[in-house]
């Protein structure tokens, strides 16, 4: 089965981070990955886990979200907040069923944001799918842990049943970030962006468009092939 990765932004309290580590534990998950947690280790966290002590020693730091899901082939991050541009969005039941059709070679990371304030755009621009919790639309903010738990009970209750689909090597988050830094300087050369407030828009739309396309590795190294033709050319015609 593919590997699960629960991923905490920035997580404020301690307690929380334990009581994730054990909501994990519960539904058979351990890899825990902390994007800039303001204190851990820490007693608290160790208390909350409640003898998931295995998934807190386990748990690995990162700077940033990029590093943290660098390696993985499916990133889906869970917001409450509405958005201005569309982009695909799953229940937990949805992601639950999506996540176990993948390849068990696949690395998945389901990540959540900041108690207060969730995840950023710029956050939510390198997921590839976004998770939403239904809930009372007149109280809608649920506990960090308390998400983590749902969204884990889905996928434990969905594991082994659905069919994978077809092993195939997908681009990691990395290669695709390198595409979309390729794409964006393309764009730029070939004088498709005139305005740099265009660029936030325009690559927001673009990475939903690719990230809903589920790019291969190949397919990767095609577009970025292309990318580089069409590089040589406005260069060739700029020396003209």
């Amino acid at each position: 089965m593919p590997q699960i990765r629960i991923v905490l932004v920035e997580t404020s309290h301690p307690g929380n981070i334990g009581a994730t580590a054990r909501a994990m534990k519960n539904m058979g998950f351990y890899e825990l990955a902390l994007v800039a947690p303001r204190q851990f280790p820490h007693a608290e966290a160790t208390a909350r886990a409640a003898g998931a002590d295995d998934v807190l020693a386990g748990a690995r730091v990162y700077a940033s979200l990029g590093e943290a899901v660098a390696d993985c082939h499916l990133v889906v991050g869970t917001s409450a907040r509405q958005r201005s541009i569309q982009w695909p969005l799953w229940t937990p039941r949805q992601c639950a069923e999506n996540v176990w059709r993948r390849p068990a070679s696949h690395r998945i990371a389901i990540v959540f944001g900041r108690e207060r304030s969730g995840l950023s755009n710029e956050e939510l621009d390198l997921c590839h799918f976004g998770l939403r919790i239904p809930c009372n639309p007149d109280y809608a903010s649920l506990n960090l842990a308390a998400a983590v738990q749902i969204v884990v009970y889905e996928l434990h209750l969905a594991r082994g049943q659905a069919v994978p689909e077809p092993k195939s090597a997908l681009a990691t988050h990395a290669e695709l970030e390198s595409f979309y830094r390729h794409l964006q300087q393309t764009l730029q050369d070939i004088g498709f962006l005139h305005s740099r407030k265009q660029l936030p828009s325009i690559m927001r739309r673009l990475r939903r468009l690719f990230g809903r396309a589920g790019l291969e590795k190949r397919e990767v190294d095609i577009l970025r092939g292309i990318l580089s033709c069409a590089q040589r050319q406005a260069r060739k015609e700029n020396s003209c």
